[in-house]
C-alpha cells in the first residue's frame, strides 16, 4: 500500500459535501502525480528522449465518487477510517460470508470496498473510480476499472473475471457504479490538453493499465525461477501468499481469511494480509513527538541484539489500524496474553519483527496447505526487503530461503508490463510471459539471500 497521506477536511472546492471522518488528500495526491510527471518529463528531454506512457498502481479497496460531468464529490474516505464497521452487518443481512467467498474469494477485512459503499448515501447518477482510476480518468478523461484492483472490491466473480452484478442488485447499488474493466497492458487513452499543459508532456503520451493494485505489479517483478515460491510484498502492509492460476474458494480457504485476487496476466494472488511495517513506522511517528528520533539503523541493530524469544502480538489484529500512540498499545496487548513488555523502543520494534516473522511462517505454511503446493523459497519485496533483521528472522521462523528485493518491486512491475505493452524487446526477443519479465528482474537487481541458522 501507499504511504498514508490522510486529511480529516475535504478541500474547499469540494465544501458542498460533508468533509467528515478520515480521508486522503487527494488533492494533494494529485498535484504531486504531476509534479512527478513534470519533473520526469524534464529529465527524458535532457536525455533527447520521450516518456511513451505511464501506468498507475496504488493501494486498493478506496475510491473516488464522481458525477456525470466529472466532478468530483468529495476527498475520498480512506480505508482507516471507521465508518465502514458499522455497515458490514447489514451487507451479512443480504449476502452471507459464506456467499461472498464463494463467488468472489475475497478475504473479510472491514474496509473492502463493499462495506465501504453500503455506509454511502445518494449514490445515484455517480460512479465509483477507485484511486488509481480516479487518477487515469483525470488524465486522460476515460473512465477505467483496472481488473486487479476491481478484484479486491467484494463485489468481482474471482471465477468469471467480471463484476458480480448479483451482488450490486442485492444491496441496492447501481449496476453502473463502476465502470467497465480493463486488463493490464491496455491503453486507457491519452492526455488530456489540460495536463499536457501543466506537466509538459506529448500530447499522445499513453496511459496505460498495469496491475493497479500495487501488490499484483509488486508480485509481477517478484524475481523467482520456477513456481514453488511464496511472496511477501512488505511495507505499511504485508501482503503474504502464493501464486496460482485458478482461486481457491473452499469453506477451509474461507475460514482461515485468505484471499484470492487478480494477477497480471490472469493469475490469482492467493494471499493474505498481515500486519505491517505500519506498526513501526507509527511507533517512530510517536517517539519522535516524545523527542526520540534515533534512526532507524539504531533501533534494528539494539533490537538485533536482543535475545530470541520475546513476547509476540497479532499483528494484523484490526487493534493496530488506526493512527496514534503505536507503542503503548502493543504493549496492552502483550499485556492482554499475560506478558510484559518493556516500556524500550528496542524491545517494542523487536516485537513488532518478532511478530511479523511469525505471522508470515504462519501464513506461507497455511497457503501451501490450503492450495495444495509446495514452496520452498521466500521472496520478500518492496521497503521491508531492506530491513535485514526482519529478512533474517523471516528465514528463522520459515526454515526456508529468503530472497530479499526488489525494493521497488511495484514501480517494477509497472514499467514491465507498459514496456511489454509498447513491444520493448529483451535480449532480441519481444519481452512474452510472467517467466520473461521475471528473468529481467533477476538480471538487473541486487538481491539478498537469507538462510535459517537451523538448516
Amino acid at each position: 500500500m501507499a504511504r498514508d497521506c490522510m486529511t480529516p477536511r475535504a478541500s474547499r472546492s469540494l465544501a458542498h459535501r460533508p468533509a467528515a471522518g478520515l480521508r486522503w488528500g487527494f488533492d494533494a495526491l494529485f498535484a504531486e502525480v504531476l509534479a512527478g510527471l513534470a519533473a520526469a518529463g524534464r529529465v527524458a528531454a535532457e536525455r533527447g528522449e520521450h516518456l511513451m506512457s505511464i501506468g498507475i498502481d496504488t493501494w486498493a479497496v478506496d475510491y473516488g465518487l464522481v458525477n456525470a460531468a466529472g466532478a468530483l464529490m468529495a476527498q475520498p474516505f480512506s480505508y482507516r477510517d471507521e465508518r465502514s464497521r458499522a455497515a458490514v452487518a447489514g451487507v451479512h443481512r443480504h449476502l452471507d460470508e459464506s456467499r461472498l467467498y464463494a463467488t468472489t474469494g475475497l478475504q473479510f477485512l472491514q474496509f473492502n470496498t463493499i462495506y465501504q459503499l453500503a455506509a454511502e448515501r445518494e449514490l445515484d447518477g455517480l460512479q465509483a473510480l477507485l484511486i488509481p482510476d480516479l487518477i487515469a480518468f483525470l488524465l486522460t478523461g476515460q473512465r477505467p476499472t483496472e481488473a486487479t484492483n476491481a478484484s479486491t472490491t467484494g463485489l468481482f466473480d474471482a471465477v468469471a473475471g467480471e463484476w458480480a452484478t448479483e451482488f450490486f442488485t442485492a444491496l441496492g447499488l447501481p449496476k453502473n457504479l463502476f465502470p467497465p474493466l480493463v486488463q493490464p497492458g491496455e491503453t486507457i487513452g491519452t492526455l488530456l490538453p489540460g495536463i499536457v499543459e501543466r506537466t509538459g508532456l506529448p500530447a499522445n503520451t499513453k496511459v496505460v493499465a498495469v496491475g493497479s493494485h500495487d501488490t499484483a505489479s509488486a508480485v509481477a517483478a517478484v524475481p523467482a525461477e520456477q513456481g514453488n515460491f511464496a511472496y511477501i510484498s512488505s511495507g505499511t502492509w504485508s501482503l503474504v501468499g502464493v501464486e496460482l492460476n485458478h482461486p481457491v474458494l473452499t469453506e477451509a480457504s474461507r475460514a482461515a481469511n485468505f484471499t484470492n485476487e487478480r494477477g497480471v496476466d490472469g493469475t490469482i494472488r492467493y494471499l493474505r494480509n498481515v500486519g505491517g511495517l505500519w506498526l513501526l513506522s507509527e511507533c517512530q511517528r510517536t517517539w519522535a513527538q516524545e523527542g526520540y528520533r534515533p534512526a532507524l539503523e539504531e533501533l534494528l541493530d539494539a533490537a538485533a541484539v536482543l535475545p530470541p524469544g520475546g513476547p509476540r502480538i497479532n499483528a494484523d489484529d484490526p487493534a493496530f489500524i488506526a493512527p496514534d500512540n503505536m507503542p503503548e498499545r502493543i504493549r496492552a496487548a502483550v499485556r492482554n496474553i499475560g506478558n510484559v513488555l518493556p516500556d524500550d523502543p528496542a524491545h517494542i520494534v523487536r516485537c513488532i519483527l518478532d511478530s511479523l516473522a511469525a505471522g508470515y511462517a504462519r501464513t506461507i505454511s497455511e497457503a501451501g496447505r490450503l492450495a495444495d503446493v509446495a514452496v520452498d523459497t521466500v521472496h520478500i519485496v518492496g521497503g521491508g526487503s531492506q530491513n535485514r533483521l526482519l529478512c533474517q528472522l523471516t528465514a528463522e521462523a520459515t526454515g526456508k530461503r529468503v530472497i530479499a528485493g526488489p525494493v521497488e518491486a511495484t514501480a517494477l512491475g509497472n514499467v514491465l508490463v507498459q514496456a511489454r505493452a509498447g513491444g520493448a524487446r529483451a535480449g532480441g526477443a519481444l519481452a512474452g510471459g510472467m517467466a520473461e519479465l521475471r528473468a529481467l528482474v533477476r538480471a538487473s537487481q541486487s538481491l539478498d539471500s537469507f538462510q535459517s541458522s537451523l538448516v
